[in-house]
C-alpha cells in the first residue's frame, strides 16, 4: 500500500515525442509507412513458408517465426504510438502498461532465441552437410520452436511476477512512448533490487548467452569455409548464410546502440529515439535481406505470382 500522502497509481501517462511537435506530421507518415511494409514484408515471409513446398525446410520454418514474432512486437506498440502522436498524449492503465511491457518482453527475446537456433541451423548446414538432414530433422525443429517459445514465456512472466508486486504511487507518467522496463521501473516507489537482478540475470540467459552462441557458431562456419578449396564452393557456401550473418548484424547493432550505449538522466530523448531503431527498423529490414538475398524466397515469389495470375498480367 503507498503512504497516507502518496496516490496508487492506476493510469500511466505516456509522453511520446512532445518535444517534435514541428516534426510530428513528418514523423507520423514515416511510422506509419514503416508499420504498414513491416506488415506486408512479414506477413508475405509468412505466407510464402506456409504454402509454397520447397520453403519447408529448417531454416524457413524458423525466419517464419521471426517474421510472426516481428509482426507481434511492433504491432504492441506502433498503433498505440501514432495514436499517441495524434492526440500529444496516451493513458494506459497501470495493468496495461504491464501488459505492454509483458508482450513487448516476450517476442524480443523471442527475437534473441530464433536468431541463435537460425545460427545453429546455419552451422549444420555447412560444417555437416551430408548428415545436415538427419541432425535438423523436423521433430528437432518442432522441439526447437516449442522450447523457444516456452522459454521466453517463462523467463519473461518471472519478471513481470516481480513487477506486480511492486508500489506503484504519486509519479505516474513516463517520458517514452510505450512502456518497456527502464521507464516502467524508474516510477516505482518500491526496492527494485531484486529485480535489477532477475533482469541481470535475464539479459545474460536471453541475450548475452545466445550472441555468445551465435558468434562460436560462425566461427566454426568460418574456418569450415576456408578448407574448402574452389574459391566457387566457399562463396556458395557463404551464400547460404550471409542473410542470416546480415540479420545477426543489424538485429544486435541496434540492441547495442538501444540498450547498451551509455547513458545520462538528461538523455531520456535520445533513448526513446534510439529505441525507435530497435522496434522499426529491424522488423523492416528483415524481410527485404531475405527477399533480395535468398533466391529461395525468389523462387517463392514468383510462384505465388504465377498461382496469382496464372496467365500473365492482361489489359
Amino acid at each position: 500500500m503507498c503512504e497516507e500522502n502518496q496516490t496508487q497509481v492506476t493510469q500511466i501517462h505516456i509522453l511520446g515525442f512532445q518535444s517534435l511537435s514541428e516534426y510530428k506530421p513528418l514523423l507520423f507518415l514515416l511510422l506509419t509507412l514503416s508499420y504498414i511494409c513491416i506488415l506486408v514484408g512479414n506477413l508475405l515471409i509468412i505466407l510464402l513458408v506456409t504454402t509454397i513446398d520447397h520453403l519447408k525446410i529448417p531454416m524457413f520454418l524458423f525466419l517464419k517465426h521471426l517474421s510472426i514474432a516481428d509482426v507481434l512486437m511492433t504491432t504492441s506498440v506502433i498503433p498505440m504510438m501514432l495514436d499517441i502522436m495524434l492526440v500529444e498524449e496516451g493513458i494506459l492503465s497501470l495493468w496495461g502498461c504491464v501488459m505492454q511491457l509483458y508482450v513487448f518482453g516476450i517476442f524480443g527475446l523471442i527475437q534473441c532465441l530464433l536468431i541463435a537456433i537460425m545460427s545453429y541451423d546455419r552451422y549444420l548446414a555447412i560444417c555437416h552437410p551430408l548428415r545436415y538432414s538427419s541432425l535438423m530433422s523436423p521433430d528437432l525443429c518442432l522441439w526447437l520452436v516449442i522450447g523457444m517459445w516456452l522459454a521466453a514465456s517463462v523467463e519473461t512472466s518471472s519478471e513481470i511476477l516481480t513487477i506486480i508486486q511492486l508500489k506503484f504511487c504519486g509519479l505516474n507518467y513516463i517520458n517514452h512512448f510505450f512502456c518497456d522496463f527502464g521507464p516502467v521501473i524508474e516510477i516505482t516507489t518500491s526496492d527494485t533490487n531484486i529485480l535489477m537482478l532477475q533482469d541481470y540475470i535475464s539479459c545474460i540467459l536471453g541475450i548475452f548467452f545466445p550472441f555468445v552462441f551465435i558468434i562460436t557458431s560462425y566461427f566454426r562456419i568460418f574456418f569450415a569455409i576456408l578448407k574448402i578449396s574452389s574459391t566457387n564452393g566457399r562463396r556458395k557456401a557463404f551464400s547460404t548464410c550471409s542473410s542470416h550473418l546480415t540479420t545477426v548484424c543489424v538485429y544486435y547493432g541496434t540492441l547495442i546502440a538501444v540498450y547498451m550505449t551509455p547513458s545520462d538522466g538528461s538523455s531520456s530523448n535520445i533513448n526513446k529515439y534510439r529505441s525507435l531503431l530497435y522496434l522499426v527498423v529491424t522488423p523492416l529490414l528483415n524481410p527485404i535481406i531475405y527477399s533480395l538475398r535468398n533466391n529461395e524466397i525468389k523462387r517463392a515469389m514468383q510462384k505465388m505470382k504465377s498461382r496469382i495470375f496464372p496467365n500473365g498480367w492482361r489489359k
